[in-house]
C-alpha cells in the first residue's frame, strides 16, 4: 500500500528491481531490461508474478497500454501478455485487460 492505504501498481523500474535482487531471476536482467523469459515454468511464474505488480488490481487497462507497459520491460511484449493471460495473473475480453491474479503486495 502506498501512503493513501491504496493498492497500486509498481513501476517497470520498481519490477525490473525486484527481478534484479532474487537470486533466481537476476540472470534474466540485463541492462536494465528483461533480457530473456525462463524456459522452466517455475521460474516464469515467479518472474511473470512480479510482472504483474505492474497492473493494479480493480483498473482495466487497454492493448496498447499493456504492450507499453510490458514493452518497458522485454521488448517481445506480446509473449508476456500471452503467459500472463495463460497462468492467469491476467484476464481480457473485449480489448481490455485487468489483473486477475497473483500476490498484492502493500
Amino acid at each position: 500500500m502506498r501512503d493513501n492505504g491504496a493498492v497500486t501498481a509498481a513501476s517497470p523500474a520498481e519490477v525490473l528491481g525486484v527481478l534484479a535482487g532474487n537470486a533466481q531471476l537476476r540472470g534474466y536482467v540485463r541492462a536494465g531490461r528483461l533480457e530473456s523469459i525462463p524456459a522452466k515454468r517455475s521460474r516464469r511464474l515467479l518472474l511473470l508474478a512480479e510482472v504483474a505488480q505492474a497492473f493494479e488490481p480493480g483498473i482495466r487497462y487497454t492493448e496498447r497500454q499493456v504492450n507499453e507497459l510490458l514493452g518497458a520491460l522485454h521488448p517481445d511484449y506480446a509473449a508476456l501478455r500471452r503467459y500472463l493471460v495463460d497462468e492467469d495473473l491476467m484476464d481480457r475480453a473485449g480489448g481490455e485487460y485487468w489483473r486477475s491474479g497473483g500476490p498484492v503486495r502493500s
